[in-house]
């Protein structure tokens, strides 16, 4: 009886805590939950602790009263053999022995009822035990979980901008970087081209004096021969 019932009590305990396994979506919820379900399986107990009791104290009882019928029957059977009554003093033996009887048939289930209540007292401490370890642990575990779930949103938010804003961040350096080099590219040539327009201008502008000075020269030269010519 005991064993059954307490086996039973330790399947709904492995059952709540597979239930919280399997839905640890709410896991604060579902440990108070548990919690609520634990009190509610030690109230059960207590209450066939208290069954297991009484049956105890009837069979007691049961058992004390047989003894005293016994007594009563053997006090009697020996006025009868005071009073010279063998016949009233024979059935009040026989009634004693039917009493001793029943005395001795319910010894073992009183005995069995005794070992059961203690077994079951025993058993209820350990659970009371147990829960209250949990409501101990309750506070921790919570608190526990919190901070996994914390690490954890931290974890996946520093993943997600690893992913995303540092590389977007990345990319954007990268193209700055590039549009940078690009400008300075565009600053060299640029440079360049104004180098050789400069030189071009320089060489024009050479180019033109030449041609001027050698014009001067030719007309200087066709003057000269001209007043020679003259004189």
């Amino acid at each position: 009886m005991a064993k059954g019932m307490f086996a039973r009590m330790a399947d709904i305990l492995r059952s709540n805590i597979n239930e919280a396994l399997d839905r640890a979506e709410e896991p604060e919820k579902l440990i108070r939950q548990m919690i609520r379900e634990m009190e509610e399986a030690v109230n059960k107990a207590t209450a066939s602790v208290g069954t297991a009791v009484a049956n105890q104290k009837r069979l007691e009882r049961q058992h004390d009263e047989g003894a005293a019928r016994c007594e009563e029957w053997q006090r009697r059977a020996e006025r009868a053999v005071e009073a010279g009554e063998d016949d009233l003093a024979r059935r009040a033996l026989e009634r004693r022995a039917v009493l001793q009887q029943a005395a001795a048939d319910l010894k073992p289930a009183l005995e069995e009822s005794r070992r059961t209540a203690e077994q079951l007292r025993e058993q209820l401490r350990e659970l009371k035990g147990k829960l209250e370890e949990a409501r101990t642990r309750q506070g921790t575990l919570m608190a526990r979980h919190r901070a996994a779930e914390a690490r954890k949103r931290l974890v996946q938010s520093m993943h997600g901008l690893g992913d995303d804003a540092f590389s977007s961040f990345e990319r954007f350096e990268q193209r700055v970087e590039n549009t940078e080099a690009e400008a300075e590219a565009h600053a060299e040539v640029a440079d360049d081209l104004g180098e050789v327009e400069r030189r071009v201008r320089d060489m024009d502008r050479t180019a033109a004096v030449e041609d001027e000075l050698r014009a001067l020269k030719d007309r200087l030269l066709r003057e000269r021969e001209q007043a020679s010519g003259s004189s």
